[in-house]
């Protein structure tokens, strides 16, 4: 981990963590967690059911009194634990620094990201992060725990990106060669950019895969305003518009891409989670997450 990116934290961010914290708390206590545990039978910690003797099951788990009562010889059967890995994906390119309000898209981005991490721990599951722009810029492999939840959480309040573009066939490539069975990926992005890459297809085929789509208000609806100097924060590059006269072209435009990449994800066999930076969101995720989980 390049550490040199990590600055010290904030009070101001101290406070957002622990605000996220206590509120995504809050929200699992009212909701019923999502069953980590999976069909594979044995010696477990919960009880599954009592059935008829099997030639090869464990002598030690028959249930004599039951046995004794019937007449069939029984065993007592157990649901084996299994954790979930849980790999969150963030954008950090200079597109995720847009924002039209108080907030920016990348603070709402490390929020969201946030809140996947603590119901990951809420559910005993283990949860990594990956940083990416044009590169992946950190990696942290998958860890259980609050301590490391927090550590992941500092990371993405104070993590400095190095990159400015955004290339999705870098953090597709990374998880190929990560090659993580029975991993959910989380990637948390506003998706501006090209999606389909040579390695797109196999990491959809490896992992099961969530887009959580990040945009802005105005990412959806041009304000018209009048003329207007667009910058592309990721390139440089200038336009002026005349907002009053072509927010309608620029809202079709917008909207088309949005239906477009609606059509990528289908195709590919991603979920999509939608989430507005000016909306609040933590509940839904939680409660996103833990249908999704389940």
């Amino acid at each position: 981990m390049n550490t040199k990116k990590i600055n010290s934290l904030s009070p101001d961010v101290l406070c957002k963590m622990r605000q996220i914290e206590i509120s995504t708390k809050r929200l699992l206590k009212g909701i019923v967690p999502g069953d980590s545990r999976s069909m594979q039978k044995g010696v477990g910690l919960d009880f599954d059911q009592i059935r008829e003797y099997q030639m090869g099951d464990d002598v030690r788990f028959i249930d004599w009194s039951g046995t004794a009562r019937t007449g069939t010889l029984l065993v007592k059967q157990y649901v084996q634990e299994r954790a979930r890995v849980i790999l969150v994906a963030v954008d950090v390119s200079s597109s995720s620094f847009f924002s039209s309000g108080q907030e920016r898209k990348c603070d709402i981005m490390a929020q969201v990201a946030s809140v996947f991490a603590l119901v990951a721990e809420y559910n005993n599951d283990s949860v990594g992060l990956l940083l990416f722009s044009d590169t992946v810029e950190l990696y942290v492999p998958a860890g259980k725990g609050m301590e490391h939840v927090r550590k992941l959480m500092r990371i993405l309040f104070t993590y400095e990106p190095k990159g400015a573009r955004t290339s999705f066939d870098a953090i597709f490539k990374k998880l190929a060669d990560l090659q993580r069975k029975d991993t959910i990926v989380m990637i948390i992005s506003d998706f501006i950019g090209e999606l389909e890459t040579i390695y797109c297809t196999i990491v959809a085929r490896l992992y099961s895969l969530i887009a959580v789509r990040c945009l802005d208000k105005n990412e959806h609806v041009m304000p018209g305003i009048g003329f207007m100097t667009l910058v592309d924060v990721e390139t440089g590059e200038m336009v002026a518009i005349d907002t009053s006269n072509n927010a309608k072209k620029v809202d079709i435009l917008l909207a088309a891409r949005i239906d477009e990449q609606n059509v990528f994800f289908k195709k590919k066999g991603i979920d999509v989670l939608d989430v507005s930076v000016d909306q609040l969101f933590i509940g839904d995720m939680v409660r996103f997450f833990q249908r999704r989980m389940r």
